[in-house]
């Protein structure tokens, strides 16, 4: 594992120009959910994240529903429970629930959702969007999820959108929780980055990101309220990532063994992400709308990520499970 690398400095550098030295500042505390909590509190920032970028979201849509215009939601209620009816489910570190909120707003299928988040300001926000639409099926209750009473069989479904890989000891988490929580038969829904722990990419992964950063002309790798371009991935060391958030990645290798071992796999779709998440970090900016250049950038980037995926698991990973229970 790489303790600390050069692109540590430079990625704390655009931080401080994306975000403001505050932010930086929220990291120097030994208090580790504090930490965690500034990572997710900042909704005023405007991220150059590549899962913004609408094509790359279509590209999404196609590998798991099927079609381009359908995305993962849409698929869980028209494909998924589209017969089912009084559902209760569980979401574990909601943030600002979003999807959980367009899951509610089908009463029939959903008699309560639960939204459960560390982030009390997310979860104010959804909770007046919540009361904007009417929603009495919904709440959200702040809290840090290990202080939470996960009563048995309570819940058919439990639901993580891109929270999972914030756990600990996941086999433990999945096998004393979550399926304790879940009733008989009850579903996981993941919608999870599933890759390398503390993002310690193989060798092999670290040379394609670079090779995808050299396919991109050099008037689109300007980074994101930058001057500056973006030439190389060196890989993000572990000190970094403990200092910015304890919980990033923290077991991530081990959700989909333990997923593997303790539930039924209904339907598992792999969407990639290995090239793009660390070529397109800081300069996504540039794709969001596109002309006949860019979208031909962006098909070859799709091209090289799908050669990839060929001889290697996927890290980000769409999936409903049913409890072995």
């Amino acid at each position: 594992m790489r303790l600390i690398t050069l692109d540590d400095f430079i990625d704390t550098y655009f931080k401080i120009v994306q975000r403001g030295s505050t932010f930086i500042l929220s990291k120097f505390t030994f208090n580790q959910e504090k930490r965690t909590k500034s990572a997710f509190d900042n909704t005023s920032f405007i991220s150059s994240y590549f899962w913004n970028i609408p094509k790359v979201q279509k590209r999404w849509n196609t590998l798991i529903s099927g079609d381009e215009n359908k995305n993962y939601i849409d698929y869980i209620l028209e494909d998924l429970l589209k017969d089912k009816k009084g559902l209760k489910l569980l979401s574990i570190g909601s943030g600002i629930s979003n999807r959980e909120i367009e899951l509610a707003e089908n009463r029939t299928i959903f008699k309560e959702v639960v939204c459960v988040d560390i982030a009390d300001n997310l979860l104010n926000f959804a909770k007046e969007d919540a009361a904007k639409k009417g929603l009495t099926n919904i709440k959200f209750i702040a809290q840090n999820i290990y202080e939470f009473d996960f009563k048995e069989s309570e819940y058919d479904i439990v639901f993580f959108k891109s929270s999972l890989h914030h756990f600990n000891e996941i086999d433990k988490f999945l096998t004393t929780k979550i399926r304790t929580t879940l009733k008989k038969e009850g579903l996981l829904i993941i919608n999870e980055f599933v890759g390398a722990t503390r993002h310690q990419f193989s060798k092999k992964q670290i040379s394609e990101i670079n090779k995808a950063i050299k396919m991109i002309p050099k008037k689109y790798r300007i980074r994101f309220k930058s001057k500056f371009h973006k030439n190389k991935y060196r890989g993000v060391g572990t000190l970094r990532m403990i200092i910015a958030d304890p919980s990033e990645c923290v077991d991530s290798s081990s959700i989909m063994p333990s997923i593997h071992k303790n539930f039924s796999t209904i339907t598992e779709k792999p969407y990639g992400g290995n090239l793009l998440l660390s070529a397109l970090r800081d300069i996504s900016h540039h794709f969001y709308e596109l002309n006949d250049e860019k979208e031909k950038v962006l098909n070859e980037l799709f091209q090289l990520e799908d050669n990839f995926l060929k001889n290697h698991a996927s890290d980000y990973v769409f999936g409903v499970y049913k409890n072995k229970k």
